[in-house]
């Protein structure tokens, strides 16, 4: 059933609800891939009652570009033992390199016992038929750090020898005393095996939260840029003043300039899609509206060699949304999903889907 809404987002479809009555307290943060012409996957966290942020991770499909979804196959799950180990899971990010039929889901896992994701380490897992079934993966991670998975995976180089930057943060100061919020890349040139490329530094006003942030390529050939959520370093979960995004740049994924604030892009402490389309186009979609009440969803425009344009509204149904995640199928036309829910004051019951233009 598609609610009654206001918004440039079109073809509106809900993937999935929360299932009741069960282990589950919301789904949340859903990532999507296209595998063939015509048809899509998404994956999403289904969130554990009492953890802070974990839970299992499921897949739905779409064989009819995205009109119709599957009930959802579990990719994660929290109740697999690994030898003694178990994990719970969160955050996918789904990755299909050119060329290949096979999908990759990357996601974050730490031990069950933990509350929140504190702790938590990369994982993948990979299907060769569409999303049906899933194959486990352990990686090589050659960087000795927690970390927090959250944007897509930015493809560099040649064809011939492809670089693979994953955008990553870590949050470790909830329980050590010498811990931080930093923002940094991973990089891979095979999805095995990954090593630190970089770290983004902090603006040279101070330190900042910058996370979550999204990678696309920048102004000049080689260039990217990535676009940041944020909050104050010392609490994580306050806004900023003024509250914006921050973007660094770089020239080769590695060495990245101090974040710098981008005045237009509004951000209160909510993940926001960055990306780049194939016209040259910027696309920014964000959670409106005051620090944590995340019920509609904004977004802003900027064509090559002009200034943001206005921002719009790209859905508001009087109920709460956040963590969208957006993918271009045709030039400038993109394929969309977040999560939200069908009441203004519960988040996270539902996984919806849609369809935005900015031609």
């Amino acid at each position: 059933m598609t609610p009654d809404y206001a918004g440039d987002v079109r073809d509106v479809r809900t993937i999935s609800a929360l299932p009741r009555p069960g282990p589950y307290d919301k789904i949340w943060i859903p990532f999507i891939e296209r595998w063939r012409d015509g048809r899509l996957l998404v994956a999403f966290g289904r969130h554990l009652d009492g953890k802070v942020d974990m839970g299992d991770i499921v897949c739905s499909r779409s064989a009819d570009d995205g009109d119709t979804w599957t009930e959802p196959t579990m990719i994660f799950d929290h109740r697999d033992a690994h030898g003694p180990l178990r994990f719970a899971y969160a955050n996918p990010v789904l990755y299909r390199p050119p060329g290949h039929d096979v999908v990759w889901c990357f996601a974050m896992r730490c031990s069950l016992h933990f509350p929140d994701s504190e702790d938590s380490r990369l994982c993948a897992a990979y299907s060769a038929d569409g999303g049906w079934s899933w194959q486990q993966v352990e990686l090589a991670v050659h960087h000795a750090s927690p970390l927090i998975t959250c944007a897509g995976i930015h493809r560099v180089g040649p064809p011939e020898a492809p670089r693979y930057l994953m955008p990553v943060h870590r949050n470790t100061m909830r329980r050590d005393p010498m811990g931080d919020r930093q923002h940094f890349v991973l990089e891979s040139t095979n999805l095995l095996e990954w090593k630190l490329a970089g770290y983004i530094p902090h603006p040279e006003t101070g330190p900042m939260f910058m996370h979550e942030g999204g990678i696309a390529d920048g102004d000049g050939d080689g260039a990217l840029k990535i676009v940041m959520r944020t909050a104050t370093y010392e609490s994580g979960g306050r806004p900023i003043d003024p509250p914006v995004a921050y973007s660094s740049v770089s020239a080769d994924g590695r060495v990245w300039s101090p974040g710098e604030p981008e005045p237009l892009l509004h951000n209160t402490v909510s993940k926001a899609y960055y990306g780049k389309s194939a016209s040259g186009a910027e696309l920014y979609v964000y959670s409106d509206g005051p620090a944590w009440e995340r019920k509609p969803l904004g977004y802003r425009v900027r064509r090559h060699g002009q200034e943001w344009g206005d921002a719009r509204v790209f859905f508001d149904a009087n109920c709460k949304n956040s963590y969208p995640t957006l993918l271009e199928g045709d030039t400038d036309e993109f394929y969309a999903v977040w999560d939200s829910s069908d009441s203004p004051t519960e988040s996270r019951n539902l996984i919806r889907f849609g369809k935005l233009s900015i031609a």
